[in-house]
């Protein structure tokens, strides 16, 4: 499912730095929760990882060495050793091994350039560390956890049957 773009189109708009901003609130949390994800890589932790959604004018660099995350806007993907792109629904579906990396890639739904093997390495380790990312988010909004969490759980479900929001 792709993100309907009377949601994606605003992002053409917002400022990049409250985007960027909260993309590392996320990605600082998903590390509190899950403090060894990146353990697993070795020589690959000094990688970038570019993650673009096909569906969004953006995209996300991940250094896990620095744990840096970098958001920017474009059509062209910025400088990074390993990309994967596709669409933001299967990207995340990935990072929270919902799906099946490699029949995607082989149907296409999913293209993945650059050092495959980073790549493979950073689909390891996210394998191994169970990631649910309307927890994650949840617990980020204090009172508001319970809400929030059905509300992605119930996202999440539509988009991984194919189903419009």
């Amino acid at each position: 499912m792709l993100v309907p773009s009377v949601l994606a189109k605003p992002l053409d708009f917002a400022p990049l730095a409250l985007i960027e901003h909260f993309a590392r609130r996320i990605f600082d949390r998903v590390l509190k929760v899950h403090p060894d994800l990146f353990e697993r890589l070795g020589d690959y932790r000094s990688k970038r990882f570019c993650f673009s959604p096909s569906d969004l004018p953006l995209h996300f660099v991940v250094i896990p060495e620095g744990r840096v995350v970098e958001v920017s806007r474009g059509i062209r993907q910025p400088t990074a050793d390993a990309v994967i792109s596709g669409p933001l629904f299967i990207l995340l579906a990935l990072l929270e091994g919902r799906c099946d990396g490699d029949a995607l890639f082989f149907s296409r739904d999913l293209m993945v350039t650059g050092d495959i093997e980073a790549m493979l390495a950073l689909r390891n380790a996210l394998d191994d560390s169970v990631i649910d990312l309307a927890a994650d988010l949840g617990g980020m909004t204090g009172p508001l956890a319970p809400l929030v969490i059905s509300t992605a759980r119930y996202i999440r479900s539509r988009a991984l049957r194919g189903k419009a929001l």
